[in-house]
């Protein structure tokens, strides 16, 4: 009996023993994560006032806007004098150092870094005037564009410069072809052909305007005229006393159209009201892409029609026009100099023709606009 009772307090004593031993490794643990635990709380700690600091840095140079952004464009021209510098340093301490090497180079970085200083200012205040008026971005590349165009019209003659078609002909195409098939072929280029942006957007104003003149209405080409002074009024288009104000925007279908244009284009026709107060004017917002949702609710709002995803197509782009002064007929392609002053009157029995050989074979000639006529 004695040995049995030895044996129970032996085992309990173990068991006590063993209880606690594994008690004592779980607390070492816990010690130890908790050891972890803190050391992540501190290292959050330390990357959240790092994420402060430069969400205060960016709020700083963002505040540079209205000084003309000069911290941040010098923070970025010093930023890339950085490598001049490092150069320098490897000239002067290399195994035959070049001093007056090293002197040059620091000195050209001084310059580059002022002159990148000023370009960024540069390239800074054009984004931001470009936020301020969005229509500033579609004239991008355009000078550049008409100069490319310009080297197409080489070993033409004077007389055979004046034609705008040579810009879409070879010189055996334009001397060698009947008028009509060379005419219809440089319509056809026309299309065809890759444009800049600018002159897509005028194609596309000038569809727009033909399925309004299509309806009656007689349409002001004002963008195409008036250019960056068009204050966001592509196409006027009046019938009677109403008047439908329109902006176009032929976008890729990847961008979307935000508020800031909404809020443009109706300053714009508000300001048209107030100048005309006793015509009936409403907005149209046409786009080959899409708006924002708040673009879309803020337009809904003030009262402007949107038309989204409205894709240019091929139309019957040759005015056939009878004049006013000797009832001559006359057809005037695209690309002729008059095209966009010419107003298309049905009653008149004017009309679009889609093929040079449909406005010929109804009577039409060439307009002589674009060359002296003989």
């Amino acid at each position: 009996m004695e040995i049995a009772i030895l044996i129970f307090i032996g085992v309990t004593i173990y068991a006590v023993a063993a209880v606690y031993s594994y008690f004592g490794e779980t607390q070492k643990k816990y010690n130890s994560r908790g050891q972890e635990l803190e050391s992540l709380n501190e290292e959050l700690k330390r990357r959240i006032e790092i994420v402060n600091k430069q969400k205060q840095d960016l709020e700083d140079l963002s505040k540079q806007y209205s000084l003309g952004f000069p911290l941040l464009a010098e923070a970025y021209a010093e930023y890339l004098s950085l490598y001049d510098g490092r150069y320098a340093s490897y000239l002067e301490t290399k195994s035959h150092p070049a001093q007056k090497s090293a002197d040059l180079v620091r000195d050209l970085s001084k310059q580059k870094t002022e002159a990148v200083k000023q370009a960024k200012i540069t390239e800074f205040i054009n984004k931001y005037y470009e936020t301020l008026a969005p229509f500033l971005i579609d004239a991008k590349g355009e000078l550049l564009d008409e100069l490319e165009a310009r080297k197409v019209l080489q070993e033409y003659t004077q007389e055979e410069l004046q034609d705008p078609t040579i810009k879409f002909l070879s010189k055996e195409e334009y001397r060698k072809l009947p008028t009509v098939e060379r005419n219809q072929l440089a319509l056809d280029r026309y299309w065809e052909r890759r444009k800049s942006k600018g002159a897509i957007g005028f194609l596309y104003e000038r569809y727009v305007g033909y399925l309004f003149e299509k309806d009656g209405y007689e349409v002001e080409f004002h963008g195409i005229f008036k250019g960056f002074e068009d204050l966001g009024r592509d196409l006027i288009a009046k019938k009677g006393k109403e008047v439908v104000v329109i902006q176009c925007k032929n976008w890729s279908q990847f961008k979307t159209i935000y508020e800031n244009h909404i809020f443009q284009f109706f300053g714009t026709v508000y300001r048209y009201k107030l100048d005309f107060p006793d015509h009936k004017v409403r907005a149209a917002f046409y786009t080959s892409t899409k708006l924002s949702e708040v673009a879309k609710s803020f337009s809904k709002d003030l009262g402007i029609e949107l038309v989204e995803n409205f894709r240019l197509e091929r139309y019957p782009c040759i005015k056939c026009n009878i004049s006013g002064k000797n009832k001559e007929k006359i057809y005037h392609l695209p690309m002729d100099q008059q095209y966009d002053t010419v107003v298309i009157e049905p009653s008149k029995g004017e009309f679009y023709a889609m093929t040079v050989a449909e406005a010929e074979k109804a009577g039409y000639r060439r307009a002589f606009r674009w060359h002296p006529q003989v």
